[in-house]
This record gives structure tokens, sequence and C-alpha cells, in this order.
């Protein structure tokens, strides 16, 4: 071999290492969730063994409870800037720097976890993906988790029942709608309800029926309102890719990824189910006082939406009214 071919040799193979993930590189995933107790752990866990099933060359080291020492929000940026791989990432968490992830959490698009994954594949789905990917970031699983109220002195209802309440949401939005029913709303991660309902800086919340068992708010709260036929909290919680990292896959490994995708998905969307029964049973056993939204509450939560949260997120951008307009036209 002469030394021109050894060198463009040479070449090809530097530029192949450093497009592809090394079976040396890790690619670490971090979140906030409890390790192997929280479905989002494990369905996590679950993607990781579907892909190296199909390639083991692949590293991953998982990081729960913000083991990886970034704070919950953070990780948007860590993933903006390629210093972090993937995340499972509460999507309403990335509203300061992409105000179009509201939609995320809007209430009244999302009527039940079957018609969430309806949504996968659609074009709802894929102009989401799309404003992702101009910030920077890669949507890899399509993981929605259901929530409800909690309270700590009386049982939240219609939106009659919180004019007073101090009020956390996950979303400005979302926000929004219960300052029109005369709450005051505090904007913090899920991991800061437990100590702001035991200090009094909180009185009551929404978040995800798993977060309230794995977080033990049910230890500061009373009252929860879940379960049911009408739930209006639903959240995309997804496993979230660096775009950068994203990019370096082969198609090969890109087809595997998705695969895996499906695979965790399904499971998440079924254990869903059972976060919401397991809620219930926790907070029953608990002595608090467990109720579902009627027909007609749920119906008034949704009007006060529409009036509310859904024109100001209509407002933020053009991008922002066509996903509104996207994710109602999937029923």
């Amino acid at each position: 071999m002469n030394r021109r071919t050894f060198a463009l040799l040479t070449g090809a193979l530097a530029t192949i290492a450093l497009a592809l993930p090394s079976a040396a590189q890790e690619l670490k995933i971090s979140h906030q969730f409890k390790a192997n107790t929280d479905a989002r752990d494990k369905a996590t866990r679950l993607f990781v063994e579907e892909v190296n099933k199909k390639d083991p060359g692949l590293k991953f080291r998982i990081y729960p409870g913000s083991s990886l020492n970034i704070k919950p929000a953070a990780q948007f940026d860590a993933l903006q800037s390629g210093t972090l791989e993937m995340a499972v990432f509460p999507m309403s968490y990335a509203v300061g720097k992409v105000p179009e992830v509201s939609i995320t959490i809007m209430p009244g698009t999302i009527n039940t976890l079957e018609h969430a994954m309806r949504l996968k594949g659609t074009p709802f789905h894929k102009k989401l993906q799309e404003v992702m990917e101009r910030n920077g970031v890669h949507l890899v699983t399509w993981w929605w988790t259901p929530g409800g109220f909690a309270s700590k002195d009386r049982p939240i209802a219609g939106p009659d029942s919180v004019k007073g309440e101090k009020m956390r949401a996950a979303d400005p939005t979302f926000e929004t709608m219960l300052k029109a029913a005369g709450a005051s709303v505090i904007n913090i991660p899920s991991t800061e309800i437990y100590p702001s309902l035991q200090s009094g800086v909180l009185t009551s919340t929404l978040t995800s029926a798993e977060s309230f068992v794995t977080m033990r708010i049910y230890e500061q709260t009373k009252f929860a309102t879940v379960g049911g036929d009408y739930t209006l909290w639903f959240l995309l919680q997804p496993l979230l890719m660096s775009k950068a990292s994203w990019d370096k896959l082969t198609p090969a490994q890109k087809k595997i990824f998705e695969e895996a995708a499906d695979k965790s998905d399904a499971w998440f969307a079924a254990n869903q189910h059972e976060a919401v029964k397991t809620m219930i049973d926790v907070y029953t056993k608990a002595g608090a006082k467990v109720q579902p939204l009627t027909k007609a509450q749920f119906d008034a939560w949704i009007d006060l939406a529409k009036k509310t949260s859904w024109p100001e997120f209509e407002a933020k951008s053009a991008d922002a009214k066509e996903l509104l307009k996207l994710i109602t036209a999937v029923k």
C-alpha cells in the first residue's frame, strides 16, 4: 500500500469513527425519577434492553433520581448543547425555550391514553418532531402520563373549587386557566412538590398519577381527584435525545431505536392504566378522600380552557396554532 492510499484509508476510517457512536462510548440517560420503581425509569431500561438485543455495541448508562447532578429542567439545555445524550423529560419543563411544547399538556386536547397513542405517527407527531429538532432535540419515545389533582384542605372538582388555592400545574398556559378560576400558581418541577406542600408554599397540585405515588405526595395531601372517565391532566414525558447524538446514529441504528421505542411505548401506555389504579389504592389506604371528575366538572374546565389556555397558546406562534389544529383533528 503506497503512502497516498494509506492516507486516504486512514482519513476515511477517522471520518467513520467520528460519525458513529463507538463501542466504548456511553450514551448517558438522565432523569429525575426513582430507579426500578417509577415506570419512566423502567421503560427506559426496557428501551435500552431492546436496543442492545440488536446492537450490543451501543453502551448506555442510566442516571436516575437526578444522580447526574443536572436539575430536571436543565436537562433540556444539556441535550441542546450535546453535553447530554439522552433524558426522560417532562415536556412542559422546556416551555421557556420552546413555548410550543405547551401543547403536550394542553387541557382538553387528550381524552384518554388510547387517544394519546393514536396521535403517534400522525401529522401532529411529525410537526412536534419538526419543532423539537429545530431546537436541537429528537423525540425518541411517546410516553404519555395521566394525572389529576391532590390537595391538603378540600376536594378539587370544577373550576369554582380552586379559588384561593396555591397550585402547581407544570405549564404556563395550563396555569392561565387555573388563574382564571381564582387560583394562584407556582411553577416548580415535580421534585419540589412534596416540600412545597409540606411548608405550605402549595396547598394543592396537579401532576402525574405515577409521581403522586413514587414521590410520596400522598403523605402531604388528603384529597385526590383522579380516575374515572374524565382526565384533565395529560403530559408527554418521553425519552429525548440530543439531535447531535441522533444524527451520529447509522440508519440501521435509528431503525433499532425506533423499534425499541415502539415496544417501550406499548408497555408504558399499559402501565399508566395501572398507575392510576395504584394512585387510587394508595390514597384510599392513606385515608384520603378520592373522587373522579364528573362530566359536568370536566366540561366546565374544558370550556374555561378554550377561553383561556387555547387562545393564549395559539398566539405564541404559527407553529403553535398549527399544533393545536393538528392535535384536535385526531379523535
